[in-house]
């Protein structure tokens, strides 16, 4: 067994999902607290420096250089520790399936197979012959985001046992709440000291992402108007780049209403333009039913992670020849929910995300393919090894060289 593998057979039994209900809080769970310190202590154990865990469960090790690289600015690398309250997440029961073709079946729950078919995940077709690794059908595997940590921990093992493997100075961080919308949002980037990054944290195979929405959240209330839910009608658009008001949640009377969205859109004019809609649709129903009938309230939760990428577009074109040179040809795509990477990057840390191999998260059929597991350790070890040698800022205004948001071929739902 492969010791990436290893590691996340292991990490996926550790109860670690985050509480939406708890929010304010952070951790939001006390279990978090019991990953949090596992990894810091099997970092300690590999040989990580500066190892340390807070009160708010993030991990932070620190890999040295190897010779010739040590004054060279030191890389990211970072992955959350909690796992989604969306499915069943508690005992989780990996196992591994030899795929032979057909359904993929994880487990039989109730007397029903729990199974993924080609034509739900055609990438299925290119894993006939391969092992599987699935939970057992009655909770989600826990690949979001424990591949991730796995392939970071794998990667620290490798370079730390063969130290003259080329890599900067690099910066392992384990976050949580990220499935809650906190994630990145209270690491220090001070002590942290790195220049850039990646997040590990991404889906199928080869997948790149540095671009996310620009995202929002809205409280409307209404005082004395019924409004019927089939307002909402042709206004959620969950593919391409088109941007959608979501309503999450509609409550209330005929006396009070309240009406939760989520607002997303790829370019920041529109993403504008769809937050002063709101406030305009208030306006004009004040002006008819009188003032203080409809509120909005907008609280602004992360932005597109593309508009920090100006000055080094090194980050992108490394990442695709790092994936290139592990013989797995990369696909650039547009993220339609954020990543730990929005909040870093915008706070100054340019930080893209990594694919991890994963398909179907937040579901009991999420399942990863073990060789993707494996190839990933090799494409970070690819990737780091680029920034042993110094990396040169360009221009703001210079686009990136290789990928730019209109060679977007895809996008993938989050």
């Amino acid at each position: 067994m492969s010791d990436v593998l290893e590691r996340f057979l292991r990490y996926v039994q550790v109860d670690s999902p985050s509480d939406p209900d708890n929010e304010e809080e952070v951790p939001s769970s006390p279990l978090e607290h019991g990953m949090a310190r596992l990894l810091a202590d099997e970092l300690t154990a590999m040989g990580c420096v500066d190892v340390s865990v807070d009160e708010h469960a993030y991990v932070l090790g620190t890999v040295p250089a190897s010779a010739g690289a040590e004054g060279l600015p030191a890389l990211c690398l970072c992955s959350h520790l909690d796992t989604t309250a969306d499915a069943p997440s508690l005992g989780v029961r990996p196992h591994v399936v030899h795929y032979e073709g057909g359904n993929l079946v994880a487990g039989v729950v109730d007397g029903q197979a729990v199974e993924t078919t080609p034509e739900q995940v055609p990438d299925l077709a290119g894993f006939v012959g391969q092992d599987i690794v699935c939970s057992d059908g009655s909770t989600l595997l826990g690949a979001d985001d424990k591949a991730g940590v796995a392939e970071i921990c794998a990667l620290a093992a490798r370079l730390l046992k063969d130290p003259s493997i080329p890599h900067p100075t690099l910066k392992l961080a384990f976050v949580p709440d990220e499935e809650i919308g906190h994630g990145a949002s209270l690491l220090d980037l001070e002590k942290l000291g790195a220049a850039w990054g990646y997040t590990v944290d991404g889906e199928a195979l080869g997948e790149f992402n540095y671009e996310t929405f620009n995202a929002a959240e809205a409280l409307v209330r209404v005082r004395g108007v019924m409004v019927h839910p089939g307002s909402a009608k042709d206004v959620m658009v969950n593919a391409g780049r088109e941007g959608f008001y979501h309503p999450t949640l509609i409550r209330g009377t005929a006396s009070e209403l309240t009406l939760s969205y989520i607002v997303r859109d790829h370019d920041a004019e529109k993403f504008s333009q769809r937050q002063q809609t709101l406030c305009d649709i208030a306006e004009f129903l004040n002006k008819r039913y009188g003032e203080g009938t409809v509120t909005v309230t907008l609280h602004e939760q992360y932005r597109n992670m593309a508009e920090a990428f100006g000055e080094c577009p090194f980050l992108i074109d490394n990442a695709l020849a790092a994936n290139r040179e592990a013989g797995v040809e990369p696909s650039v795509v547009a993220v339609r929910g954020g990543t730990d990477g929005s909040q870093l990057s915008l706070r100054g840390l340019p930080c893209p995300n990594i694919a991890t191999g994963g398909y179907n998260a937040h579901s009991v059929r999420e399942f990863i393919p073990v060789p993707s597991l494996e190839v990933t350790v090799e494409i970070l070890q690819n990737l780091v090894a680029k920034f042993a040698v110094s990396q040169e800022a360009v221009p703001q205004e210079a686009a990136p060289q290789e990928a730019t948001p209109q060679a977007f071929g895809q996008t993938a739902a989050r």
